[in-house]
């Protein structure tokens, strides 16, 4: 099958993996139609993170195309999503709420298992992993919001709910990258009354707006600090979602959170948490990678009517072919996210 390989930083190109088939009894062939890139991606194309040279891809969305012996909660045909991550949905860390810490777990497109990026993924633990989505004849407009439960929507959820964000909050929301425009979706669907949006690119301002924040932020670093914290009369935010990963973004969500609060942090780091400043503050941090499979029920309702559409953060598309310009449309910031068309419905 044709799909994505990543052979080091700053080359992803399309190749040939051998075609996926039933391995084990909980496996399932998922056909893919659309997938995407991540910016967590671009750590590895970057040559900030490492990453085996093969496979690579998480997030995608396709039909059943086969089922082992014991798979029971899907049918091939059946329209699926499937969280970035592989889980049972029965081990202790699963019913603990992080299923990315699933005993029996894993992840796609690490080099060797199939990537979300190609024409067909196996997906192991099946039952516990895929969502069917119910209905038929999806508009695209749809289907690029449904994909993007798949990661991103549920990571910006995740960085929402782990601050906390209640009805009336103020929030600030660190980074514009389609992470922290989906965290500002999420927290204007849990209820915030104002929602601080710090980005300089208009494109993603109007993104921001559009999603529910309130006001918009351009400056960075101690000037960005202290416009947040003018906003709030020098108080700061009730939820700090930092949503980038970068010492300057974690730095800034933790400088203009109140005494008291918790900053969501969702943004692979890379660099020094600054505790020291934070602990005489009574200033707390939660978050990680999002348990998708678990928020994935949650925000699919939603998405199905029209309530939120975080599919307009896919704003570059292309096919297959053109996977080499999806990463360096998203590295070089010309795209928010990249959406792959691989197959049909």
């Amino acid at each position: 099958m044709r799909a994505a390989i990543f052979k080091g930083p700053g080359s992803v190109e399309v190749g040939e993996r051998p075609d996926p088939v039933i391995q084990a009894p909980t496996d399932a062939i998922v056909r893919v139609a659309l997938a995407c890139v991540c910016g967590s991606d671009l750590w590895y194309y970057r040559g900030e993170s490492p990453h085996a040279v093969g496979s690579i891809g998480h997030e995608f969305i396709g039909v059943v195309e086969d089922v082992g012996s014991d798979v029971q909660g899907v049918t091939a045909g059946v329209f699926v999503i499937a969280p970035f991550i592989y889980s049972d949905g029965t081990c202790p860390n699963c019913r603990n709420g992080s299923t990315i810490s699933c005993l029996t777990g894993g992840t796609f497109g690490n080099g060797e298992s199939d990537g979300g990026q190609g024409e067909a993924v196996r997906v192991p633990l099946a039952d516990g992993t895929l969502v069917p989505v119910p209905g038929s004849g999806h508009s695209d407009e749809l289907l690029r919001s449904l994909l993007t439960l798949s990661d991103v929507m549920c990571t910006g959820h995740h960085a929402a709910v782990s601050a906390g964000v209640h009805k009336g909050d103020t929030v600030a929301v660190v980074g514009d990258g389609a992470v922290g425009l989906s965290a500002v979706l999420a927290s204007a669907r849990l209820g915030a009354e104002r929602i601080i949006a710090l980005s300089r690119n208009p494109d993603r301002q109007r993104v921001a707006v559009n999603f529910g924040a309130t006001d918009i932020v351009e400056a960075r670093g101690e000037e960005a600090n202290e416009a947040v914290l003018e906003l709030t009369g020098g108080i700061g935010v009730d939820a700090a979602l930092e949503c980038v990963g970068a010492p300057q973004a974690i730095s800034t969500a933790f400088a203009v959170a109140r005494p008291g609060s918790t900053v969501g942090i969702v943004g692979v780091p890379h660099g020094d948490v600054p505790f020291e400043t934070t602990f005489f503050r009574n200033v707390g941090w939660r978050g990680g990678p999002a348990p998708a499979r678990i928020y994935i029920p949650d925000l699919l309702p939603d998405v199905l009517e029209g309530r939120i559409n975080p599919g307009l953060v896919l704003d570059f598309e292309t096919d297959l072919d053109g996977i080499a310009e999806a990463y360096k449309a998203m590295d070089e910031r010309r795209a928010i996210k990249s959406l792959v068309r691989v197959g049909s419905l």
